[in-house]
């Protein structure tokens, strides 16, 4: 029962994550108009998309208290990260190409090294940042001011030239008791006038509340789900909580590939993934280790999330060549092997969580402690 009851949970999370991000974008959307394709999505769109993760960080972290929420933070924000590498992007080539809007997807090869190039050092500062026992608000900090030195750098770049951003004026209107039980947050701040400044920061606010809800029963559930079935919450969150963050992502690459900004479709991809290795995680680390003290981590802990931060450089660099070496455009076969890396890792992942003696598990999980031991040796 506990099971099903806490699984029950989660697809409600899900749900109300979709609707107050639905909010949540509409406001930044109005607030983001003067940015260009490619800027946007890789920083307002990854930072409404990604609060989710670091919601959820903060809760496994402040909830849990001890080595267990950070290994469920760092598992959520990790296999967040994962899932927006290689999910969005196959969901978004396998609709645009299944509804016949295209035979390829183009995206711009500057949006693909840019931000490409930007995350997997984000991942290395992550491996060499987040190395040894002992964590506390330094480290935090680092991976906060990579982010921020990253915001300024796409700032920057943006230089001159038009923009050309739609965004809703206007909700779907009509009564505000009826939109709040349907979760439309934007009727519920608008109802039927138009959008401005003010209004696009209230509903804002309020879409953030709601994140910020949906993801502490988010927590809750995959604790519940974790105990009933005998499985560590780092492999729960790394499966489960990873996935549920990251519906906001895919969803607004989804609408975005769907009105032909591809470019901004991947961008929020990868820059969700910067925004979780970098500000989800080093944020929460920050705040908790300066309340509370360093967070000392236990062996297995230790090599778990050693394993998991080589395996999500992996995964990462391979995505990243499969973009930048498909010139011709991306196809239904480049969507297809995306699926099958994902599929791969939730299979190890849960491998590992089971703690049955199986031989490939082993085998794969020496190879990275292997890798993930020669990198701290490095440091």
């Amino acid at each position: 029962m506990a099971i099903i009851s806490s699984l029950g949970l989660i697809l409600i999370t899900c749900i109300i994550i979709w609707r107050a991000c639905d909010g949540f974008e509409m406001a930044s959307n109005y607030l983001g108009r003067n940015m260009k394709e490619g800027i946007k999505g890789a920083t307002i769109n990854a930072i409404g998309s990604s609060l989710p993760e670091l919601f959820t960080t903060l809760f496994f972290l402040f909830v849990l208290k001890d080595k267990d929420g950070f290994s469920g933070g760092i598992g959520t924000t990790a296999g967040s990260a994962v899932f927006n590498a290689m999910i969005i992007p196959a969901v978004v080539i396998l609709v645009v190409i299944g509804k016949g809007i295209s035979s390829k997807i183009e995206i711009s090869r500057k949006v693909i090294l840019r931000d490409g190039i930007s995350l997997i050092i984000a991942e290395l500062a992550l491996i060499f940042v987040i190395t040894g026992p002992s964590l506390n608000w330094t480290h935090g900090l680092i991976l906060m001011v990579l982010y921020f030195i990253y915001v300024a750098y796409m700032l920057i770049s943006q230089g001159a030239g038009d923009v050309e951003n739609d965004y809703e004026e206007t909700a779907d209107g009509g009564n505000r008791s009826i939109a709040l039980f349907k979760g439309d947050l934007a009727t519920v701040v608008m109802g039927d006038s138009k959008i401005n400044k003010a209004k696009a920061i209230g509903l804002l606010v309020l879409s953030v509340l709601f994140i910020g809800l949906a993801c502490f029963w988010l927590v809750e559930a995959c604790e519940q789900f974790g105990t009933a079935i005998g499985m560590p919450i780092y492999f729960v969150s790394v499966v489960l909580a990873s996935a549920a963050t990251s519906v906001p992502d895919t969803i607004i690459s989804y609408k975005d590939a769907m009105k032909g900004n591809y470019d901004d479709a991947v961008a929020n991809a990868l820059g969700s993934n910067i925004f979780d290795v970098c500000f989800a995680l080093g944020l929460p680390l920050f705040l908790f280790t300066l309340i509370y003290g360093p967070i000392e981590m236990s062996s297995d802990t230790i090599e778990n999330v050693g394993q998991l931060r080589i395996l999500l450089l992996i995964s990462t660099i391979i995505v990243f060549f499969i973009f930048v070496l498909a010139k011709n455009g991306i196809k239904k076969l480049h969507a297809r092997l995306l699926l099958l890396l994902y599929v791969l890792f939730v299979a190890y992942s849960i491998g590992k969580g089971v703690r049955y003696d199986i031989p490939v598990i082993n085998d794969i999980s020496y190879l990275l402690s292997m890798i993930s031991h020669w990198f701290a040796s490095i440091f």
